[in-house]
């Protein structure tokens, strides 16, 4: 492997570690408000990661840009899921609803 994807890989699984105790010290109450805003970091992540598939030149980089691609997609869909479920808990029903 060459010097220049170990050091991603290091990048990378810092990152993750990083954003992990970040989003475990949020207190519950403001993952609601949160979600939002986040969406749209999402959808900039997804942009990227299509970006890089128009710059892979081997197998491994194509895979990871797929990856990235595809997590990302999963990402904003299910933001945007459980922000319309959020908004769905503070529906007005009339009387003949259930």
């Amino acid at each position: 492997m060459s010097n220049h994807l170990i050091t991603e890989g290091y990048i990378f699984i810092l990152a993750m570690f990083v954003g992990f105790l970040l989003i475990s010290k949020i207190p519950p109450i403001l993952h609601t408000p949160l979600m939002s805003a986040t969406n749209a970091i999402h959808g900039v992540v997804l942009i990227g990661a299509l970006s890089l598939l128009t710059w892979t030149h081997g197998t491994v980089d194509l895979t990871i840009a797929l990856v990235a691609v595809f997590f990302s997609t999963l990402n904003v869909v299910g933001g945007f899921v459980v922000t319309d479920r959020i908004l769905g808990m503070f529906h007005v029903r009339s009387d003949g609803e259930q």
